[in-house]
């Protein structure tokens, strides 16, 4: 069984982890799932700590990673932002593309996604 995993911006954020977990999807190991408003969130916030680093190439970084995981993309989801209650209510977009995407998992450095709803995150050794 693949599972299927929402990747936080968190987790997309740093270059390397970033890798591994595109590489993992691209291989068919996880079926890696995030929205565009994840991907902005990684985007600005490298960005804002790494202003070296071009836009331009933040967002064709972005656009290869669609090319090498299909489907990744959810839409969709912002219907059910509203209803979801966290201790952030600026993670709820995240929890809200978990639940459209069915994801058994959900890949976030930040626990107080899964705690309220009692999700279970994983370790990347477990996804891997």
């Amino acid at each position: 069984m693949v599972f299927a995993v929402i990747y936080d911006a968190c987790v997309l954020y740093p270059a390397p982890l970033r890798d591994v977990l595109i590489e993992t999807a691209a291989s068919g190991l996880v079926a890696a799932k995030w929205s565009r408003e994840i991907e902005a969130e990684w985007i600005r916030n490298l960005h804002k700590n790494r202003p070296d680093l071009p836009l331009k190439l933040l967002h064709r970084t972005a656009d290869l990673m669609i090319q090498a995981v299909p489907d990744c993309l959810i839409e969709h989801y912002t219907p059910l932002i509203k209803g979801l209650a966290l201790p952030d209510k600026n993670d709820r977009h995240v929890l809200a593309a978990a639940i459209k995407a069915n994801a058994q998992v959900i890949k976030s450095c930040i626990p107080a996604i899964l705690d309220p709803w009692k999700l279970v995150g994983y370790d990347i050794d477990f996804i891997l």
